[in-house]
């Protein structure tokens, strides 16, 4: 069988097909519409996913110089030739392909309102954060086993997990779901209501056999024991299969089940990273709200009724 770049190599005649009756992937309007995987730009600096759809839709505008928009090619063979009258796609149509699927794999994963958390926007100079930023880094890179984020908050532990994500959806072209843990088991929940689309053992078994799990802020969920079974039974399969598994927190291990801690704390399969940085919204803020009596506005408050006469 002739292989496809032999073949595109003789690829010369478009067939007669009106470029508007060819659909492409920056056609697709309305509900199926897919949020488009953050990237960069040829100076490296990060495209937001409205900037880049609005690229592609661009890029789709130019009408292709090999089939003039229509999508396929044939092959000018003689009569009798196997390959006489058959049709073969464009490269125009195959790259539209792959970007439709890495489309797919982004909306799947749950990342949408983390397209901006890459690790180009992140900065690992602040301090406390650069182990966490290397260590993020390296899984993203080879993704293999579990990493543990640990840390208070703001330190960083979200941007670093979601950009682990959106790099192996942008790289290696796997499926990745990422969710908050308490917001992971209101999705698992809903599918318990009337007007699921989907059953609940089609959900959780997506979520405990995905290629790549990230659950932010694990310890913060209400921990019902129908919560702490379900949590248990996707980090027990998961680690039984050494599955890629990232995950953050700013509770104490000791507080987690037993049986999940004790997964969590396997050497051989987890690595743990303490992120000992400050809070970077707080060092936003306004000094005048952070100092003084207490801390935020209340503490201002209370200061500022304390010094009346």
């Amino acid at each position: 069988m002739d292989k496809i770049g032999d073949l595109l190599s003789e690829l010369s005649i478009p067939i007669n097909i009106r470029r508007e009756n060819t659909p492409s992937s920056s056609d697709r309007t309305g509900s199926g519409q897919t949020a488009p995987i953050p990237t960069e730009d040829d100076e490296g600096r990060t495209q937001r996913p409205q900037d880049r759809e609005g690229a592609r839709k661009s890029q789709a505008d130019e009408v292709c110089h090999q089939c003039h928009g229509a999508g396929w090619l044939r092959i000018d063979a003689p009569v009798g030739d196997p390959r006489f009258g058959k049709l073969y796609p464009c490269v125009c149509r195959t790259n539209a392909t792959e970007q439709s699927n890495l489309d797919d794999l982004y909306r799947l994963s749950n990342l949408d309102a983390f397209a901006h958390k890459v690790f180009l926007n992140f900065d690992p100079e602040v301090s406390g954060s650069g182990e966490g930023y290397d260590a993020a880094v390296e899984f993203a890179t080879q993704p293999e086993g579990w990493l543990l984020l640990l840390g208070g908050f703001g330190t960083g532990k979200t941007h670093l997990a979601a950009a682990i994500a959106n790099h192996v959806v942008q790289d290696h072209r796997m499926q990745v779901y990422f969710a908050v843990a308490p917001d992971l088991l209101h999705y698992l929940r809903a599918a318990y209501a009337p007007t699921r689309d989907t059953s609940y053992d089609e959900r959780f078994e997506q979520i405990r056999s995905v290629y790549l799990l990230v659950i932010d802020d694990l310890g913060a969920e209400q921990s019902t024991p129908w919560a702490v079974e379900k949590l248990y039974q996707i980090f027990n399969y998961r680690y039984n299969n050494r599955l890629p598994t990232v995950i953050t927190s700013n509770s104490d291990l000791d507080s987690l089940d037993p049986r999940i801690r004790s997964r969590v704390c396997d050497p051989d399969l987890c690595r743990h990273v303490l992120m000992l940085g400050t809070d970077y919204r707080m060092r936003k803020m306004d000094p005048r709200f952070v100092k003084g009596q207490g801390t935020g506005a209340r503490g201002q408050i209370r200061g500022q009724r304390n010094s009346r006469p």
